[in-house]
């Protein structure tokens, strides 16, 4: 995903999450490169915010990013909430189902170029997103580019004491091989808050709910001169994030 800075991953156009997300059902699994699957909850990524996202979000400071948005149950709860919030996501049907359910986002890889970057009050990695490009540590480094100084990150981790690496692919069942395999990973908090000490992250706080893990972190203490700018305006992000 890290390649090309804007580039969709191979994923982007798969079919079985498009159709997933276009129905809020599945089955729906990530099949790693060695054959297991592991489930994705798509039904509740398109139902609404429920309790335990609602504790994640009253967390949130400032304007927020969600990153891997989805079908925007997260990005709808916080504006409703009059939250200044834009979801970005590399598959246009999670697009336009935010869009559809009243939050805003924009067709956009994490690594491309991204409204407001360096004055996010917070960005959210959710739903095992944390995965994302298959190297937490660039991730890290990412959203501490995207956040302002003294910004909040907010992540959920791998229930499992976990730190793997892996190609992917989403299917519906063991036997389906549509699309081509992107690079993930499968990040615990032991390992998370590892590899966010090495990089001068601070834990500001890890929790549970349920099986659900997860880590906030604050941006490390050495950033750009640029990250004290003015938080992103709520019209110059609307006015932005029309999908394309």
């Amino acid at each position: 995903m890290s390649a090309a800075a804007g580039a969709p991953p191979a994923w982007a156009a798969c079919d079985p999450y498009t159709a997933a997300l276009r129905s809020g059902r599945g089955p729906l699994f990530l099949r790693l490169a060695d054959g297991r699957l592991l489930p994705l909850d798509v039904e509740r990524w398109c139902a609404a915010a429920d309790a335990v996202d609602r504790t994640v979000l009253a967390r949130c400071e400032g304007a927020v990013l969600d990153v891997g948005c989805g079908p925007g149950r997260l990005v709808a709860e916080l504006a409703a909430q009059g939250r200044t919030v834009l979801g970005v996501d590399v598959c246009e049907a999670a697009v336009t189902r935010t869009v559809t359910v009243g939050g805003q986002a924009l067709r956009r890889s994490v690594f491309g170029p991204l409204p407001g970057e360096g004055r996010w009050g917070t960005v959210l990695l959710m739903d095992g997103n944390l995965g994302i490009g298959g190297d937490p540590g660039a991730l890290l480094h990412r959203m501490g580019q995207l956040l302002r100084s003294g910004g909040l990150l907010i992540t959920e981790t791998d229930p499992a004491d976990i730190d793997e690496r892996a190609e992917a692919r989403i299917v519906r069942h063991h036997r389906e091989t549509a699309g081509e395999p992107f690079p993930w990973a499968r990040t615990g908090t032991p390992a998370l808050l590892a590899i966010a000490d090495r990089a001068g992250w601070r834990t500001a706080a890890q929790w549970a709910a349920g099986e659900r893990r997860f880590v906030a972190l604050r941006t490390p203490s050495t950033r750009s001169a640029s990250s004290s700018a003015e938080p992103p305006k709520s019209t110059a992000v609307i006015s932005s994030q029309r999908p394309r």
